[in-house]
């Protein structure tokens, strides 16, 4: 959802993304960037990419992010914000498992009332009423035909046709998906029927104040006269972001999957806790209040030096990592044609 709302130009935060592009065979990998991949910034997919034709962790950006640390977050608050909203452990870098941890701020979670489990059913009746028993089916020794009902037009392994499909299956119409499929109920793949959903996201404050900041994202140390202001505008806007991610997948609705569409039954709030257990005050939880607070949020910080770079961090691919795809795609390929 900030994805979409970061190509849109309705907010603006540093967002780094390997670009794909670069290779012929790779364009359709587009452009993946950090709110893509499963651990962010410290992705394999970033370890193993060019900034400026150095590999991302050799560069000053990626030594700086492997640096990082709760109590000095700084790089990866300038270079990759979203990060330290939905948390980030920096265990492909040089330093393993004991890279740097930062504990996730913002959670959220749909839970279904009054559950009952179902069962799934399917089957499939052929119109043409193809008999499983009407031909044996051959693997033809052109790949591009298919298949063959003619011994003489087949593969031949020891001078025998091959037949198509594996044991107990070899030859039959069905491997060729022509024929009936036998009805079946699975008992524990029919997923389940709820009364409502109801959804709760939290967006910790109390997380955001362990994270320290001890530069400017200039690089600047931070003077302790004003260390206690910048850190406190760099928190609200992590704070702003993460409730700008929570407008935003309210914005995208709630197709979960084919046949689990969710419709909220009110409009969503934000309740702001306190921490003497006090009733909770209530804001309203919209796309445009969430944009604007973003924005103040963001020059309130810049005015104290902990603004975001405005230019997005481009990295490509190396070519190992190119290699690495294509290979695999080519035993993907070769794995289909092999069940085919």
């Amino acid at each position: 959802a900030l994805l979409g709302a970061l190509e849109a130009d309705d907010v603006r935060f540093p967002n780094p993304f390997v670009d794909f592009t670069i290779d012929p065979e790779l364009v359709d990998l587009g452009q993946l960037s950090a709110l893509e991949a499963p651990h962010r910034l410290a992705d394999a997919i970033f370890r193993d990419s060019l900034l400026d034709g150095t590999l991302f962790r050799l560069s000053d950006l990626g030594r700086a992010i492997t640096e990082a640390t709760p109590n000095s977050a700084t790089a990866l608050y300038a270079a990759s914000p979203a990060a330290l909203i939905f948390g980030m452990w920096d265990s492909t870098g040089p330093k393993g498992g004991l890279g740097s941890k930062f504990q996730r701020a913002l959670v959220s979670e749909i839970v279904g009332m009054d559950a009952q489990v179902g069962v799934k059913v399917g089957s499939r009746m052929d119109p043409l009423r193809i008999e499983k028993a009407s031909a044996v089916v051959y693997e033809h020794a052109d790949p591009s035909q298919g298949w063959t009902l003619d011994p003489a037009e087949a593969r031949q392994d020891k001078g025998k046709p091959v037949a198509v499909g594996t044991k107990g299956e070899l030859g039959r119409p069905s491997v060729i998906n022509h024929g009936n499929v036998t009805p079946s109920i699975d008992t524990s793949a029919g997923g389940v029927t709820i009364s409502e959903a109801v959804q709760t996201t939290v967006l910790s404050l109390a997380a955001l104040r362990k994270l320290r900041f001890v530069t400017t994202t200039s690089g600047a140390p931070l003077d302790p006269a004003v260390r206690r202001e910048a850190e406190l505008a760099a928190r609200v806007a992590l704070a702003a972001l993460g409730v700008a991610a929570i407008a935003y997948q309210h914005e995208q609705d709630y197709d979960l999957r084919s046949r689990c569409l969710l419709v909220p039954t009110a409009p969503p709030v934000l309740e702001l806790v306190s921490r003497d257990g006090s009733a909770p005050q209530v804001f309203e939880s919209s796309v445009e209040a969430a944009k604007a607070l973003l924005a103040d949020a963001a020059a309130a910080a810049e005015a104290v030096g902990m603004g975001w770079p405005t230019k997005q961090v481009r990295m490509e691919p190396a070519p190992k990592l190119c290699e690495l795809i294509k290979r695999s795609r080519e035993v993907a390929s070769a794995e289909a044609a092999g069940d085919d």
